[in-house]
């Protein structure tokens, strides 16, 4: 041994060897280092969770908007009623059953909701054999009744309809934090079918 060395274990047992112990440094860093590892731990399990259910609710809506494009010659006063159900049930299927509340208009006539895996119908039916120019912004509104296929003074074209809507309850994990907070993630979409 060196020299040097000598002095530094003849140091550590002596009245400076507890500034120069270095035994349990790493203990010390991770205690300091592990909340903030934590904190990040659950705002990336929130996050994720969050972007789960949206894609998930996403996939419902898209294949119902998918069902209302294949069976578009529905879009009316007759059959209207089946349409909806029907979409409300690929939706139901595609996110879970009951897992999702979900909302069908068929041009803004016929409906279906299902909540908390309760349905129930609504809407008049003779609405779906008139055309409409609804608005996007701020919301969907119907708007009133117009000539199909004729120009719509907001932009667009007359036509048939279909609103999709899906929605989930959602309780983040690590809800103390406040990192995500509880609420409801809803995905719409409106179909034009003609």
């Amino acid at each position: 041994m060196n020299g040097s060395r000598k002095r530094l274990l003849r140091l550590r047992g002596g009245p400076l060897g507890a500034l120069l112990d270095d035994r349990g440094i790493a203990a010390v860093e991770f205690a300091i280092l592990a909340p903030i590892f934590g904190l990040i731990f659950a705002g990336v399990a929130d996050f994720g969770n969050v972007l789960f259910t949206q894609f998930r609710l996403s996939a419902a809506v898209s294949a119902g908007a998918n069902y209302a494009m294949v069976n578009q010659a529905n879009v009316s006063s007759t059959g209207g009623a089946a349409l909806a159900s029907n979409i409300a049930q690929v939706v139901e299927s595609n996110a879970g059953s009951n897992w999702a509340d979900d909302g069908i208009v068929v041009n803004n006539g016929p409906s279906k909701t299902i909540t908390g895996g309760t349905g129930s119908t609504g809407g008049t039916a003779s609405n779906a054999d008139s055309c409409y120019c609804p608005t996007l912004a701020p919301s969907f509104t119907w708007g009133s009744s117009a000539t199909c296929a004729s120009p719509c003074s907001g932009g667009g074209i007359a036509g048939k309809f279909v609103t999709i809507t899906a929605s989930h309850s959602y309780t983040p994990l690590f809800s103390s934090y406040g990192i995500v907070s509880n609420g409801t993630i809803t995905v719409t979409t409106a179909v034009q079918t003609s």
